[in-house]
C-alpha cells in the first residue's frame, strides 16, 4: 500500500528574507512547516552570517530550482580590513592581523576597477565544493587544506557604498555571476590593498529576476492566515519568462503529457515553455525536424487545500 502523504501538495516559489543566524535549510524547514508542504527546496544557500533574499521552491517548483542556481546575484557586503579568519567571515577564528591601509578615494577606485569584469577566483576552503568525494568545509574542519583551482567568474558591478577609514571597514554593492564567493572577494580586496580582510556582514538583495523588496520575513509569514500564505506563492513559470512560449491544443497537450513528440509548426529550434489553455505544462524543445519534444513536465493538477 502506498505511503500516505502527511502534508499538502503546494506548488510555487516564496521569497524569504532570511534572518541572521539561521542556516538556509533551517529557514526552509520553518517556512515549509507553515505551508505544511510535502516537498521543498531552496535555490542556493546563504551562510548563517548572511541575510536577505532566499527563494524557496515548493512542490513542482523544485524542478525549477536547479535552473535558478545559474542566476546572477547581488549582495551588500561589509569588509573588515586588517583581519583574516579561517572561514573568511567574522564567525571564524582569527588567523592573521595586519595594519589597516590608507583608504583614499583614488586607491579604492583603482581596487574596485581591478576586480570588476571577468576575473579568476580561488574558492574558499569553507565551501560546499567537493574534493575526492568530500566537501571542502568538512576537510577544513579537520584542519586540512587542499589546492583549489581558480574559477572564472564575472563581477558585473562593484560599487563603494560606505567607507569608515577609522576602523577600516568598506561596504560594497556587488553584482556578480553564479559561483562567486563573496568571502574570497573580501580576502582578495584586502590583499590588493596591502592588508587582509574578512566579511562582517552580508546581505543578498537580488537573485535572478527577484528582488529583496518582494521578500517576506519569517515573522511576516507566521502572522499570515492560510489565504494570505497562498497569495505569497509565485507561479513556478515566472523565473522562466525569458524562454519563448508555445500554446498547444488539448489533443497536442495530451500527447506531450504522455511523453510523445508531436509535429509542430511554429517557432525556432530550441527550448520553449509549453502551455495549453493558459495552463503551464512544462519545458520542451523544438527540434530541427520541426517536432516538439517534452523535456521537463510539471504536474500542477494535484494542489490540495
Amino acid at each position: 500500500m502506498a505511503k500516505r502523504k502527511s502534508g499538502r501538495d503546494v506548488h510555487g516559489i516564496v521569497l524569504l528574507d532570511k534572518r541572521l543566524g539561521a542556516s538556509s535549510n533551517q529557514a526552509l524547514q520553518e517556512v515549509r512547516r507553515l505551508f505544511n508542504a510535502n516537498k521543498a527546496g531552496h535555490t542556493g544557500a546563504l551562510d548563517p552570517l548572511a541575510t536577505g533574499l532566499l527563494p524557496l521552491c515548493f512542490g513542482e517548483a523544485t524542478k525549477v530550482s536547479a535552473l535558478m542556481l545559474d542566476d546572477d546575484k547581488r549582495y551588500q557586503v561589509t569588509i573588515q580590513l586588517g583581519v583574516m579568519t579561517d572561514t573568511g567571515d567574522s564567525e571564524g577564528k582569527i588567523v592573521a592581523e595586519m595594519p589597516v591601509p590608507a583608504l583614499d578615494s583614488e586607491r579604492l577606485e583603482a581596487c574596485l576597477q581591478h576586480f570588476t569584469g571577468s576575473i579568476e577566483q580561488v574558492p574558499p576552503m569553507y565551501s560546499a565544493l567537493k574534493h575526492q568525494g568530500k566537501k571542502l568545509y568538512e576537510l577544513a574542519r579537520e584542519g586540512k587544506t587542499v589546492d583549489r583551482q581558480p574559477r572564472a567568474i564575472t563581477i558585473y558591478e562593484l560599487r563603494l557604498l560606505n567607507v569608515d577609514a577609522e576602523v577600516g571597514q568598506l561596504t560594497l554593492d556587488v553584482f556578480c555571476s553564479k559561483g562567486t564567493y563573496i568571502r574570497s572577494l573580501a580576502e582578495d580586496i584586502g590583499q590588493w590593498l596591502g592588508s587582509c580582510g574578512t566579511v562582517t556582514a552580508l546581505r543578498r538583495t537580488k537573485a535572478g529576476m527577484f528582488d529583496l523588496d518582494r521578500a517576506y520575513t519569517l515573522q511576516q509569514l507566521q502572522a499570515m492566515g492560510f489565504a494570505q500564505l497562498q497569495n505569497t506563492l509565485i507561479a513556478l513559470d515566472v523565473p522562466l519568462k525569458s524562454i519563448p512560449d508555445v500554446s498547444l491544443s488539448l489533443e497536442q497537450a495530451e500527447k506531450i503529457k504522455q511523453g510523445q513528440r508531436i509535429a509542430f509548426n511554429g517557432g525556432m529550434a530550441g527550448q520553449v515553455r509549453i502551455y495549453s489553455q493558459q495552463t503551464f505544462l512544462g519545458l520542451g524543445e523544438i527540434l530541427l525536424d520541426g517536432k516538439l519534444a517534452p523535456r521537463k513536465l510539471f504536474h500542477l493538477d494535484d494542489q490540495t487545500a
